[in-house]
């Protein structure tokens, strides 16, 4: 069950419209790290967890306050919006620069789908996809996707805020990477308290490990042209899930035989050997 209040989180109120700007902050809403990606992600990564207690709560609880993430940012695209004219031609914005400043570069689809408000859409009117979210059931795993998801949109957050200078539009994104950084800081405690609970290692899920060939699961391969990758803390030592010694593979051979495909279906009409003769014939056939 949700209830909703009326006040938003935090206040989403700019000094001036700005229907330009209005569009880039979509990236924030429908983007493929945008708020309402993290909403949906939380909320699924919630319902689907099986273990009652302090993770799904924190999860449920992280969740709810995103969908107040997306309200804010709903409105102040609205907001942003106002006064934006609902009749407006080429020829109006060529000649009153009024107008022009006002219009801006806004996606159209603010004025023609949604009447004059945000859409469920990325600062280039692309819809949000489902497919962004990730919610495994493997609350390691999970929270890993839930800490680049977050340091994602705090970067985006961030990048947004130096593309304005409106104060009441960047006293929202001031509140709102506040927040992110507190969110990444507790996925990381989370990924933390699962490994000193025992529920899983630090890889996820720490399974098979006895079936993996664990020959390969400490070797780097050099494979590019670049000469330093073998000075980082990956390339030697032991591995962070305790069990591994990282080393640097300097020269590497290929492990597998030649990539081949099989001969295809003749009813697939695909190109190979087995059909250039009757490809040769059809030529001569049409000449």
């Amino acid at each position: 069950m949700f209830r909703h209040t009326s006040h938003l989180q935090f206040e989403a109120k700019p000094e001036k419209p700005d229907a330009h700007y209005a569009r880039k902050l979509q990236e924030l809403i429908g983007g493929a790290y945008g708020e309402m990606t993290v909403t949906m992600q939380y909320l699924f990564q919630g319902w689907n967890c099986r273990m009652e207690g302090k993770y799904k709560d924190l999860i449920l609880d992280v969740a709810t306050e995103e969908i107040g993430h997306v309200e804010m940012l709903a409105t102040m695209v609205a907001r942003l919006l106002e006064g934006a004219p609902a009749e407006t031609t080429a020829d109006m914005v060529d000649k009153d620069p009024v107008v022009a400043a006002i219009i801006g570069g806004m996606d159209p689809q603010q004025a023609i789908v949604s009447g004059g408000g945000p859409t469920l859409s990325d600062s280039n009117g692309v819809p949000w996809n489902g497919r962004y979210i990730v919610a495994s059931g493997n609350l390691l795993a999970d929270f890993y996707a839930n800490v680049a998801a977050e340091a994602q949109g705090r970067l985006q957050t961030a990048r947004l805020y130096n593309m304005s200078d409106d104060p009441g539009v960047r006293d929202m994104l001031k509140f709102n990477l506040a927040r992110d950084t507190a969110h990444q800081n507790m996925w990381l405690a989370a990924i933390e308290e699962l490994q000193e609970d025992g529920l899983e290692g630090a890889v996820a899920p720490s399974a098979l490990f006895d079936e993996e060939h664990s020959e390969h699961a400490g070797t780097i391969w050099h494979l590019s042209d670049g000469t330093q990758g073998n000075q980082g803390r990956w390339a030697s030592g032991p591995t962070p899930d305790g069990m591994h010694e990282f080393s640097y593979l300097q020269e590497t051979e290929p492990l597998g035989g030649k990539a081949s495909a099989p001969a295809p279906d003749p009813l697939l009409y695909a190109t190979s050997p087995a059909n250039l003769g009757l490809i040769e014939k059809a030529i001569k056939k049409l000449t």
